[in-house]
């Protein structure tokens, strides 16, 4: 325990510093030490809860080896142990990979381009010009 909170010490005196360091050209001496007494107190506590997160992880971990002890001497629990594997599908799959392309021979000679209509206008280009004057007056 005592290497738990030497160490969250530490990170906390690293936090202070960072946060002091950075407030302090920008900030009275007052308004950055209390900024980084709060940054003291936030890189402790993430510090702190880290390792004890990290110290539950660990031993969660831990616990599947004393449940294979526990299984040979034949006191198995449910959900100890958990085997899962999938069914080869590897022939399924290359051949997927490798597929053949169809023969088109019907669709590739019924082709025709399209051919959309032309605009083209069908009205006097003395009216054209009426409305383009029309338009540009407006």
């Amino acid at each position: 325990m005592k290497g738990k909170i030497l160490l969250s010490l530490l990170f906390g005196l690293l936090g202070f510093g960072f946060t002091f360091l950075t407030n302090y050209g920008h900030n009275l001496l007052g308004t950055s030490l209390i900024r980084g007494i709060i940054g003291f107190i936030v890189w402790f506590l993430l510090a702190f809860l880290l390792r004890w997160v990290l110290g539950f992880i660990i031993k969660q971990s831990g616990s599947p080896e004393s449940g294979e002890a526990a299984s040979a001497e034949g006191t198995e629990e449910l959900g100890s142990k958990l085997d899962i594997s999938t069914p080869g599908e590897d022939e399924e799959l290359i051949n997927l990979l490798k597929q053949k392309p169809e023969k088109a021979s019907g669709d590739a000679e019924g082709f025709t381009p399209m051919q959309p209509p032309k605009l083209v206008s069908m009205k006097d280009p003395e009216e054209l010009a009426k409305a383009v004057r029309h338009l540009k007056e407006e």
